[in-house]
């Protein structure tokens, strides 16, 4: 990230030893304010942000530097230096800035609602529009943090992406406390919903804007317009196009050649190749052996938002701090041949989300990467019986059979076993049907990855469950309360 600024190495080093006498305990908050003051008339994002980036050299996790964030930037105090970018309309720093300042009218109208007599409806518009960040965070996290990246600058997407997912998390449950109206437990959250959102807005205007325009060039920023409009915006209207001085270079090196491609099984043209690809009913991925984002398909409507800005990137950049552990486990699995497939399921805002990750290999077995498959398979899941003639629309015939099976499964459960019972609450209760299950079926042996089960074991319900081992939902049942009653009995 060095190269890419002009900075003053011994000021930098003067910020430094500071920060790191306060962080390891040898310095408390007032001298580290006023050895600052002596130190430095002020402080730059670009001052800032690389020395964020050093620390870690030091021995300061990202983990730590997330959780005391708002202590560092109270040694600075004002000294540091902060101006609005001048940038005009279309560029993609002005249209995170307009979504700054529309985040803050909301927060504004929040505190008013605060003020006075609780009203429930004003307050789900409020939240309606709030939640919108979501998708300020997804441009980000897509489409800038991708360019910073490259320049070396990785701490946005190590630290932001954590502090990020808090926003989430809170806003996740003071949405449930409002649809519920559990007036007291909301309202005493929102002051932290606030002020997070305010300091993470603040972080993004003081560090993050400035130090991407010093480090972005006009060229990149140009593509990162042209993939925006993929994800969306949030509370302001589609900006206009961004040409910037690159734009004729940038066309030039986005221009197709056009010829017919020898693929394995056919002969295809490039267009056609990516009209199949637009089409796929599943959304897929590609990282190749370098563990790189090399491919994504654009179909049109994709489970989770994906832009060309993450083309290139460390794939264990592209996921949250939270979620490495277990794609690096995927990799290596993969890469030693241990694996060839994992596969993962969810319930996400009404939607069933399927989700697999398949070893790549070439003719002699070599690992080539990983494909990622999702799916939204909500209304494949909820087809019963079958339909074998053409019926535009029609969502098949409701087998008899089907509703009989039903109908046995609901007898002689005493446990109160149902398809939507969660597996972990179920082996918290009963924690032997665990090896149960392993011995159940050879489709359950994947599980026995303890960091497989561990996940898959906080959001798999028993229907999810019974549809991985070939047993209906019904069958499951009945063979978990079979085995409940036989070890009660024992």
């Amino acid at each position: 990230m060095g190269k890419h600024l002009h900075l003053d190495q011994e000021k930098v080093k003067r910020i430094m030893t500071i920060k790191l006498l306060y962080l390891r305990g040898e310095m408390p908050m007032e001298e580290a304010q006023a050895r600052m003051r002596e130190a430095v008339d002020k402080v730059t994002a670009q001052e800032f942000a690389i020395c964020e980036q050093h620390l870690q050299q030091f021995g300061i996790t990202d983990d730590e530097l997330a959780d005391r964030m708002e202590e560092i930037l109270e040694i600075f105090g004002d000294l540091l230096e902060s101006a609005p970018p001048d940038v005009p309309p279309g560029h993609p720093i002005h249209t995170y800035l307009e979504e700054v300042a529309a985040l803050r009218q909301v927060l504004g109208e929040m505190e008013g609602l605060l003020a006075g007599k609780f009203l429930p409806d004003a307050w789900k518009e409020a939240y309606d529009r709030l939640e919108r960040i979501g998708t300020h965070f997804a441009r980000k996290q897509n489409q800038l943090f991708p360019a910073l990246e490259g320049k070396g600058f990785d701490k946005p997407s190590k630290v932001m992406w954590t502090l990020e997912n808090r926003i989430r998390n809170l806003l996740k449950e003071s949405r449930g406390h409002l649809e519920a109206g559990r007036e007291r437990e909301f309202l005493d959250l929102q002051e932290e919903v606030i002020t997070l959102v305010e300091d993470m807005m603040g972080k993004e205007e003081e560090i993050l804007y400035p130090t991407a325009l010093e480090l972005v060039t006009d060229e990149e920023f140009v593509r990162m317009r042209q993939g925006d409009d993929e994800i969306g915006y949030c509370l302001v209207e589609t900006p206009p196009p961004y040409v910037g001085a690159a734009w004729g270079e940038v066309e030039e090196k986005t221009a197709h050649p056009e010829g017919v491609l020898p693929v394995n099984q056919g002969r295809l043209t490039l267009e056609q190749v990516n009209l199949i690809f637009r089409h796929l009913q599943v959304d897929l991925s590609y990282v190749d052996e370098e563990e790189i984002v090399r491919f994504y398909s654009d179909t049109k409507h994709r489970v989770f938002p994906r832009s060309p800005g993450v083309i290139g990137r460390e794939v264990r950049n592209c996921h949250p701090r939270e979620s490495v552990a277990t794609v690096e486990e995927i990799i290596r699995a993969f890469r030693e041949g241990e694996q060839d497939e994992a596969e993962f399921w969810l319930e996400m805002g009404g939607k069933f989300i399927y989700i697999t990750y398949v070893a790549v290999r070439d003719g002699e077995g070599k690992f080539r990467g990983v494909l990622e498959t999702m799916q939204d398979a909500t209304r494949i899941r909820s087809l019963t019986g079958s339909q074998r003639l053409l019926s535009w629309g029609s969502k098949g015939e409701q087998s008899e059979e089907a509703d009989k099976a039903t109908e046995q499964g609901r007898e002689g459960n005493p446990y109160g076993l149902t398809p939507d019972t969660v597996l972990g609450d179920l082996l918290k209760e009963y924690p032997h049907l665990k090896e149960f299950l392993f011995n159940l079926s050879p489709k359950y042996s994947k599980l026995k990855n303890p960091l497989l089960f561990k996940t898959m074991a906080s959001v798999a319900t028993l229907e999810m469950v019974s549809a991985r081992g070939g047993f209906t939902p019904e069958e499951l049942i009945g063979k978990l309360v079979e085995e409940i009653g036989r070890k009660k009995g024992s």
